[in-house]
């Protein structure tokens, strides 16, 4: 495509709030192997190649940084024209007619640059008009579905935050770079007009996008026949003010740092969660993320003889958790634990000896048979989110009492 068809293209394409980029001179032709000089100069020496390499992939992530910064990037008074060897293809001829004066910090980006993205590993653009939270979730969830090629470097990804992005020029410089670094682009704008920028852009550059946030704004707008605000969160024209909720979840959070490991065993009956189970079954993690959702958890260690406090046995049994694990994962957990206590292997301790171990998990289990209305939990190899789903969810069906006949007593 030439540059004349290429800016007639990019005038075709009317991106909210953005001006049109003018089209750019012709290029000069380029001159044959056969004028003098054509040998000579740093592109006939490797070291130089290898130099011009290296500089190369700096700048592209100099100008990564910049971008996410907020910055402008630094943009020199005239753009050398390239030649149509080093841009193949007519998506690289078309993003070289509209990337005007922004292009030229970049440089061409030719085989070197090109191989550079190929030992790289794939690139995936993360943009957001607030903190990214959702979209940058999103993305991790979504990676979770391949880790059997990402675990062996088969098909290795990098994600890219750029946050509080809330102009049409910082928006474009974003995927400009991404059309360049052929990255895909995913995007949560509460702004239509700053989404159907973002939308009209990388259909022009052919980036592949994804809007998180749009499709379902616009489903829940139909359904209550009320239009969407448009505003980011933390938007001046939007304000949070403190509420009953979020006095709540403080609250949660200081009883569960209190209740922690056992302590203060009078106050159970004040918990809406009690989680029991041996040292290392990852109670107090799981009882903090619990707190920030404004939960009110204990929990309580089960160690051999040692008595178990008669508060929870008088408690409601509904809400009470046990938590068990393999015995092989504890053992491995518990020995990292002692090294990290500063306990050397010479050291001999039943803490994390196999058989202590097994008898320790026997012997939660004895107690969690005598109490039959306590669901056990399985913690090998879970996170502490999905952890924390199980209860939420077995301690919601309670309370509102429409639970599934249960098949298992372990979850």
């Amino acid at each position: 495509m030439s540059a004349a068809a290429a800016a007639a293209a990019a005038a075709a394409v009317n991106l909210p709030g953005h001006r049109p980029t003018p089209p750019p001179a012709p290029a000069p032709p380029a001159p044959s192997a056969a004028q003098p000089g054509a040998g000579t100069g740093p592109d006939s020496d490797p070291s130089a190649a290898r130099k011009l390499k290296g500089s190369a992939q700096l700048n592209r992530w100099s100008r990564a940084r910049t971008i996410r910064s907020g910055r402008k990037l630094d943009r020199p008074a005239q753009k050398p024209q390239a030649t149509a060897t080093e841009h193949p293809g007519p998506q690289a001829a078309l993003l070289d007619g509209l990337s005007g004066d922004a292009e030229g910090s970049t440089g061409s980006y030719g085989d070197d640059h090109v191989e550079l993205m190929a030992t790289a590993g794939k690139q995936i653009y993360v943009v957001s008009d607030g903190t990214g939270w959702t979209a940058e979730h999103s993305v991790n969830a979504a990676l979770g579905q391949f880790e059997h090629c990402l675990a062996d470097r088969g098909c290795s990804v990098n994600t890219h935050l750029f946050s509080g992005i809330d102009d049409v020029e910082r928006l474009l410089d974003i995927v400009k770079q991404a059309a360049k670094e052929g990255a895909m682009l995913v995007y949560t704008l509460a702004d239509p007009e700053m989404a159907e920028s973002a939308r009209q852009a990388c259909t022009l550059w052919g980036i592949p996008s994804t809007d998180v946030l749009g499709p379902i704004t616009e489903a829940i707008a139909s359904h209550l026949g009320v239009s969407p605000s448009g505003l980011p969160r933390g938007a001046p024209g939007r304000s949070f003010p403190l509420t009953d909720d979020y006095f709540r979840r403080i609250e949660a959070i200081e009883f569960t740092i209190k209740q922690d490991d056992g302590a203060l065993p009078q106050n159970l009956h004040k918990a809406d969660i009690i989680l029991a189970g041996v040292s290392r079954t990852g109670k107090t993690p799981l009882s903090i993320y619990l707190a920030q959702k404004g939960y009110k958890v204990a929990n309580v260690p089960i160690v051999m003889g040692v008595e178990l406090p008669k508060t929870l046995f008088e408690v409601d049994p509904e809400k009470v958790f046990g938590v068990t694990i393999n015995p092989v994962v504890l053992q491995t957990i518990r020995k990292a634990r002692a090294k990290s206590l500063g306990f050397s292997e010479d050291t001999r301790s039943n803490y994390s000896e196999m058989d202590y171990v097994r008898e320790e998990l026997e012997f939660a289990g004895k107690i969690f048979s005598q109490n039959p209305v306590w669901p056990v939990i399985e913690v090998t190899g879970k996170a502490i989110e999905e952890t924390a789903a199980v209860v939420l969810r077995l301690y919601h069906d309670r309370k509102q009492r429409c639970s599934m006949p249960r098949i298992s007593k372990r979850y």
